[in-house]
C-alpha cells in the first residue's frame, strides 16, 4: 500500500510539473495536444447566441463523450441538440478524432503538430451561409493544428477545410449556396493564476484570445471574429470554460454570430496501477 502510495505522488508530481510550466487548453479551438492517454471525459459546451433579426436567443447543447486512446490519438463522439424548433430538439451527431504526428519538447517549453478530422450529420434546417459543421451542417471537416508553449503563454494556429452536404428529414443544402470553407484560428492563451505551484489541488486560471475566420472560395465571402475568454481548472480535472464570440467583419449571411460560450468538461482518469502487484508495508 505504501509503494502504491509513493508511485501515486510520483505520477503526481510528473503531472504537476507539466501544467506548471503553462497551459494549451483553447476555448474555441483544439491544441495539438491531447487528453491523457486511456483517460475518458465529459464535456458539455452551450452556445448562448443572439438572433436579433428574429429577435430570440439561439441556443445550442453540444455534449460529448471524450476518449485518449493513446498520448498520439484522441476521439470524442459528440450531440447536437438546440432550440430551433422552440423546444430542445436533437438534431445530429458528430465524430471528431485528433492525432498529434509531431512533438518537440523541453523544459518549460514545447511544440506540437496534430491532424484532425471531423463528421457529422444533422437534421436542422439551413438557415444560413456559414458553414459549421459542428452543430449546424451534415458534412466532414479535416485540418491541422500547431501550437507552441513557452513557459505560461501558448499560442496556436489552426487551419482545415469543410465540407457540408445535405442535412436529413428533407432539409436539403441549397444549389446556389456555396458547401465549401476554409478555415483558420489563431489563440493565445496565458496562465495567471497560480503564480506557484504547491498542490495539484490549485484552481488554474487562463485567460484568453482567439480569432476565428471563414472563407468560402466559390463566391469569395469572408467572415473574421474575436473570442476573448476565461478559463478555470479546477483540482486538476474539471474545467470550466467561459467566452463571448464577436464578429469584426463579414459580409456573408449568419444568423447569430454573436454570442456567449459556456463549457464544463471532467476527465476520468484510469487507474494506473489497476494491473500492478503491490506489497503492503
Amino acid at each position: 500500500m505504501l509503494r502504491s502510495r509513493r508511485l501515486l505522488f510520483v505520477a503526481m508530481v510528473s503531472f504537476l510539473s507539466h501544467i506548471a510550466s503553462g497551459q494549451e487548453l483553447f476555448v474555441y479551438s483544439e491544441p495539438a495536444s491531447n487528453m491523457p492517454a486511456k483517460s475518458t471525459g465529459l464535456r458539455l459546451t452551450n452556445w448562448i447566441m443572439d438572433e436579433s433579426a428574429a429577435g430570440r436567443i439561439n441556443y445550442h447543447l453540444i455534449p460529448e463523450l471524450m476518449w485518449g486512446v493513446n498520448k498520439n490519438l484522441m476521439i470524442h463522439a459528440e450531440g447536437f441538440i438546440s432550440n430551433r424548433e422552440g423546444s430542445l430538439t436533437a438534431e445530429g451527431m458528430g465524430l471528431y478524432a485528433k492525432y498529434r504526428f509531431f512533438s518537440r519538447d523541453n523544459l518549460y517549453h514545447h511544440f506540437r503538430m496534430a491532424a484532425f478530422g471531423r463528421v457529422s450529420s444533422n437534421n436542422g434546417d439551413i438557415h444560413q451561409e456559414t458553414i459549421q459543421t459542428n452543430g449546424h451542417n451534415t458534412g466532414y471537416q479535416a485540418g491541422f493544428v500547431a501550437t507552441q508553449l513557452m513557459h505560461k503563454l501558448a499560442l496556436s494556429a489552426t487551419g482545415y477545410y469543410e465540407k457540408a452536404e445535405n442535412n436529413f428529414g428533407g432539409n436539403e443544402f441549397p444549389v446556389a449556396q456555396p458547401s465549401q470553407a476554409a478555415n483558420y484560428i489563431l489563440s493565445a492563451g496565458r496562465l495567471i493564476l497560480p503564480r506557484k505551484y504547491t498542490s495539484y489541488k490549485q484552481t488554474n486560471l487562463n485567460v484568453m484570445l482567439e480569432v476565428i475566420g471563414q472563407f468560402l472560395p466559390e463566391n469569395g465571402h469572408h467572415s473574421v471574429d474575436i473570442a476573448p475568454s476565461i478559463q478555470f481548472i479546477i483540482n486538476s480535472q474539471a474545467r470550466l470554460d467561459i467566452g463571448y464570440r464577436q464578429e469584426l467583419f463579414s459580409d456573408m449571411y449568419r444568423t447569430a454570430p454573436n454570442g456567449l460560450l459556456v463549457r464544463g468538461e471532467y476527465l476520468l482518469f484510469s487507474n494506473p496501477f489497476k494491473h500492478s502487484k503491490t506489497t503492503q508495508n
